[in-house]
């Protein structure tokens, strides 16, 4: 990545029209002057959140997750790096670059805009996941997914999922990644009732270290859930679907509407806010790690935003404008519209926090609706919940695994060990489901 790039942050989830100019580039927060905070435009700026009627939710599992099973062993051995522009030796040769080279083994799931398949790469010979976008000729080609997809091939990082390829046709968008057997929400459904404490320490701080490596270059994921942390049969985590898929030509439903999205989605966006900084982020790791421990997610809102917003603050109070300056002059915050609640110790919520040292505080930190007061990744790395792990962990190089470090590894879930976990791949299946 050029040195410039990483001046700029670049927001995922981004719509394929109004692709140019300044609503896809947001800088962070703290390091800029007042006048110059850039607002972002949302594509869909008539829905009104308050009105939407109440349906039934269901958690599903996204088919954004396009990716190949993670080689990495307790050797210490780093994973191996693709090269994009390797060139065979003969002309006729599978080239990267090209659709005919991926072979396409079986349809993994199929959604509104995108169909994923688990193939093979006749370049090399590894599995791929294939994640095909259709492209609508009257909408043009997606520069934003091209843009997204390039900055994506400049992120290595043993915590996020590597695209290997991108092809472009006049037809599609292919997108080429690791394959990557199943994801948290998968994992967390197969152990119901809550993780191993300390598997959850190994995913939490997966998901902190692969944070961090994006942060620092000014990049936000903006839809961190369950559905879009894998989980390889080691035990590795891996941050996916930086929004290249969502770039769909004509949404089918205004991404807002998204229900089961708004479970892990902070309450300032939910107001309207269009300030976006890494603190973003850092809310949905705070109900990640809350559902991992407790067993059940932190905010399952059922209705829409307002039900969304209650829940939260029930739990963490009403906020004004001495617990979050500026919260009035938020486009949907009415006073009247929300019930006064007073804060609550986490504890009284999701008792399991307090089984854990330290928990509950960390918690807490990542759980702030004032977006300032949130904990950073490089900060909630260094929290003492972390510190009973090797300190070799924050030596790591970026494409280092967490697993090459002696005596890291995962414990087995109770009532069953990971190897049966990994014989029973429900991946494709719920892709199929998936209503995203």
């Amino acid at each position: 990545m050029a040195a410039k790039e990483t001046l700029k942050i670049c927001v995922t989830k981004m719509s394929t029209r109004n692709c140019p100019g300044m609503d896809s580039v947001i800088k962070p927060l703290d390091t800029i002057p007042e006048d110059k905070k850039v607002r972002v435009q949302r594509t869909q700026s008539t829905f009104d959140p308050f009105e939407k009627p109440a349906t039934q939710v269901k958690r599903v599992h996204s088919e954004n997750n396009a990716c190949i099973n993670f080689k990495s062993s307790s050797s210490g051995k780093e994973s191996p790096k693709v090269r994009r522009h390797s060139s065979p030796s003969s002309p006729t040769s599978p080239k990267f670059g090209k659709a005919d080279s991926y072979e396409k083994l079986e349809k993994l799931g199929e959604g509104s805009y995108a169909t994923v398949y688990k193939g093979k790469s006749k370049v090399n010979g590894k599995l791929v996941a294939l994640k095909v976008i259709r492209l609508q000729e009257e909408e043009g080609t997606p520069f934003t997914a091209i843009r997204e997809a390039s900055l994506l091939k400049g992120l290595k990082h043993a915590n996020i999922v590597l695209l290997h390829d991108i092809i472009h046709t006049k037809e599609t968008l292919t997108l080429v990644f690791e394959y990557v057997h199943t994801d948290l929400c998968q994992y967390m459904d197969k152990h119901p009732g809550g993780l191993h404490p300390d598997n959850v320490k190994l995913f939490l701080f997966q998901l902190l270290r692969g944070l961090s490596y994006i942060h620092q270059r000014y990049i936000l994921h903006r839809d961190l859930k369950p559905q879009n942390l894998l989980i390889s049969d080691t035990g590795e985590l891996k941050l996916a679907d930086f929004g290249l898929a969502r770039a769909k030509s004509v949404p089918s439903h205004t991404y807002s509407n998204e229900v089961v999205t708004l479970w892990y989605r902070p309450p300032d966006v939910l107001l309207g806010s269009t300030e976006y900084s890494t603190c973003l982020d850092m809310w949905g790791v705070g109900c990640i790690f809350v559902e991992m421990i407790q067993g059940v997610a932190a905010f399952p809102g059922m209705k829409d935003i307002q039900d969304q917003l209650e829940r939260i603050f029930l739990v963490l109070g009403t906020p004004n404008e001495d617990t979050w300056p500026g919260v009035y002059s938020l486009p949907h915050f009415k006073p009247e519209r929300f019930t006064l609640y007073s804060s609550k110790n986490l504890r009284q919520a999701w008792n399991k926090l307090s089984y854990v040292n330290h928990a509950e505080d960390l918690a807490s930190k990542l759980l702030q609706c004032f977006p300032k007061n949130r904990l950073s990744a490089p900060a909630a790395l260094n929290h003492e919940y972390f510190s009973d792990l090797p300190p070799r962990l924050w030596e790591l190089t970026d494409m280092s695994s967490v697993f090459t470090v002696p005596n890291v590894r995962l414990q087995p879930e109770v009532g069953e060990s990971m190897r049966a976990f990994g014989k029973n791949n429900s991946y494709g299946k719920s892709l199929s489901n998936s209503k995203h």
